[in-house]
């Protein structure tokens, strides 16, 4: 044999070995570029809501990078429903293949209005979050099911420059609305440790007072599927109001004894519920 076919045939012989083990040993082999689009994965999307900001999705981030998903999590302006939604919105369209959309409190009524028209959102997934029917305001989903829910004690509310005016017959601007940081605990995140929780109170980013009574528009919810985490001891947005929203949206539910912030006590519980998601969306 001469010199120059000496190395093709090793080469094609040790190729064929390699098989024969695979073989033998129950492994699976897939031609070169097979791989790359059997192991295509959706994008995770994070909307954070009120007085919390993309950080707190920290547990479930690191989760899904080190299983090898994309994961982007944009700050939610927290300016108003429809203009939260149509920021989220212009970034999803930049996001090429498949979507999965995560929102945490007030950022589910932003992922439930944003969803609409992009059929790459394959999965919405609400995490103790407002999952919001069309005409439905915030306040209004507070008091689902005879939930008495009042933030209002709670919060400082504080002028910023250029609010506008939300009554005209008094002149009454709007005004940023954040959780006195000595009942952020309580309220927001109980059985998160206090030293982060203090932490979690100082950095905390405050949502528009108008936001509350913004009307949704059309629920994405009712043409995507979606998957809901109710948090059991929530004292933010009532349980009860959590799985009446869960229902009506037709979502595969999990219950957490968990306070608000449910995504920095339970991240494992957040993660298992989205790579649900994935999987029962997967092409």
């Amino acid at each position: 044999m001469s010199d120059e076919r000496r190395p093709h045939r090793i080469r094609k012989a040790a190729g064929t070995i390699v098989v024969m083990i695979a073989v033998v040993l129950g492994l699976s082999f897939t031609p070169a570029g097979a791989e790359a689009r059997s192991t295509a994965r959706p994008t995770i999307v994070f909307v954070h809501g009120a007085f919390a900001d993309a950080g707190s999705w920290a547990g479930s981030i690191r989760d899904l990078q080190v299983r090898g998903y994309p994961v982007i999590a944009p700050a939610n302006p927290l300016r108003g429903l429809s203009g939260d939604s149509a920021y989220l919105r212009s970034v999803l369209s930049t996001i090429s293949g498949p979507i999965i959309l995560v929102g945490h409190s007030y950022g589910g009524a932003v992922i439930t209005n944003a969803a609409n028209g992009n059929t790459n959102v394959k999965a919405l997934v609400y995490v103790a979050a407002y999952a919001l029917d069309e005409g439905e305001s915030v306040e209004e989903a507070n008091h689902l099911g005879g939930a008495n829910s009042d933030l209002l004690p709670y919060i400082d509310l504080r002028p910023y420059p250029d609010a506008p005016v939300i009554d005209p017959s008094t002149g009454q601007r709007d005004l940023d609305a954040y959780l006195k940081q000595d009942a952020f605990r309580s309220i927001f995140a109980a059985d998160v440790p206090a030293a982060q929780a203090s932490v979690m109170a100082a950095t905390q980013r405050p949502i528009t007072l108008s936001s509350r009574g913004e009307k949704s528009g059309p629920a994405a919810w009712k043409t995507i599927p979606s998957w809901y985490l109710v948090a059991h001891n929530d004292k933010a947005l009532p349980a009860v109001a959590e799985r009446i929203m869960a229902a009506r949206a037709k979502a595969s539910t999990v219950e957490v004894r968990s306070s608000h912030a449910a995504m920095v006590s339970h991240p494992e519980d957040v993660t298992a519920l989205i790579l649900k998601a994935v999987r029962k969306t997967a092409a």
